[in-house]
């Protein structure tokens, strides 16, 4: 597991926090934030998994 694919996870639950404080308190801004920080999550873990299959490639 490369460090990218637990850092992307970490800022999915970061964003799923955010968005749902925002939901909760009609925080726009915040909730908007929280769609950004998941989406970015999703990239950032996606990333990790292809470094993490190349690596493994590489070795073979």
């Amino acid at each position: 597991m490369h460090k990218d694919e637990v850092k992307g996870a970490g800022k999915q639950v970061k964003g799923a926090i955010k968005d749902a404080a925002g939901g909760l308190t009609g925080n726009t801004k915040l909730q908007a934030e929280g769609k950004m920080d998941k989406a970015e999550g999703k990239l950032q873990q996606k990333a990790g998994e292809l470094k993490d299959k190349a690596g493994k490639a590489l070795k073979n």
